[in-house]
């Protein structure tokens, strides 16, 4: 029997100028080895209207109605975040593209999108299980996805007032945070919101989750790491009576007093990484370790 053509689903950035290059280096690539292509419908209209790249012989998808080998994010960590958002329990491995500045998630640079093809079709490469938190409320539900495969942010809004976050572990009192928000990251995030709120960096795979504190009132507040099979309670206090729940940077209102609750969501969100990709590495050319700046 002979091999069925493997099927991509492409995503990508529609509110920042795209590289053509890139793009079309993708897609003749993947022509090249006789893959089948569909693209996100919001991204099929970026391309025909913003980039003038003919993709109109492409299939398009909209929402989670898509099946895939692979999905491909094309742009930053954000857009990687936000494709995660779309395969959510489908097991379909993600690879990045990055389009953008600095990327920990979409590591793959335009220039070595041929060579990453390649070891794709040749099985050159390995998938990474990447943990995410799951929110529930009690009270107002959430209207969008629930599931943040970098962090839950717990923030102010309106006021220059800090809020209360009363927080619990497993049914034990913990702490109230009087700060402007809270984080709550899985590994993968840790090198994100949470770090520039001075959030230690934890090695993905790690069976953890972190609490950081945005702007404390409290010098004594420090991050706190906490299994991944813990359940993490959040009752919010706030003078303009409502606030902000941020999941992987996409935020929603809810008013005060409810309870959020926190815990290891029951499925995994792959992540394809090349077999010459290695974290450490990659941490210190990202965060440029051992720079000289003088130089």
């Amino acid at each position: 029997m002979p091999q069925q053509p493997l099927r991509f689903a492409l995503f990508g950035n529609v509110y920042q100028h795209a590289k053509s290059a890139a793009i079309r280096q993708v897609l003749t690539t993947l022509q090249e080895y006789g893959a089948t292509v569909l693209i996100d419908e919001e991204y099929y209209d970026f391309l025909c209207c913003s980039e003038m790249i003919d993709v109109r012989n492409y299939q398009t998808f909209n929402g989670c109605s898509f099946e895939a080998d692979f999905a491909i994010s094309m742009g930053g960590d954000g857009t990687l975040l936000k494709t995660a958002s779309r395969v959510r329990d489908k097991q379909i491995p993600i690879l990045g593209v990055n389009m953008g500045r600095l990327g920990f998630l979409a590591d793959i640079s335009p220039r070595e999108v041929e060579s990453c093809f390649k070891a794709l079709f040749t099985g050159e490469y390995r998938v990474e299980d990447r943990a995410l938190i799951q929110v529930h409320t009690d009270g107002e539900r959430l209207t969008g996805y629930n599931c943040a495969l970098n962090d839950v942010a717990i923030l102010k809004r309106d006021t220059a007032s800090m809020i209360s976050i009363r927080a619990s572990v497993n049914g034990e009192y913990l702490t109230t945070y009087q700060a402007d928000g809270l984080i709550v990251s899985t590994p993968t995030g840790s090198t994100a919101y949470s770090l520039s709120n001075g959030g230690p960096i934890i090695v993905p795979q790690t069976g953890v989750m972190l609490m950081t504190a945005v702007a404390p009132h409290s010098l004594n507040v420090r991050p706190i790491v906490l299994p991944d099979t813990a359940t993490i309670e959040l009752t919010v206090s706030s003078r303009s009576h409502t606030f902000l729940v941020a999941i992987d940077g996409q935020a929603e209102k809810l008013p005060e007093g409810t309870t959020l609750r926190l815990s290891r969501a029951p499925y995994q969100i792959k992540v394809v990484k090349r077999n010459s990709t290695h974290y450490f590495s990659m941490l210190r050319e990202k965060m440029m370790w051992g720079a000289d700046g003088r130089i």
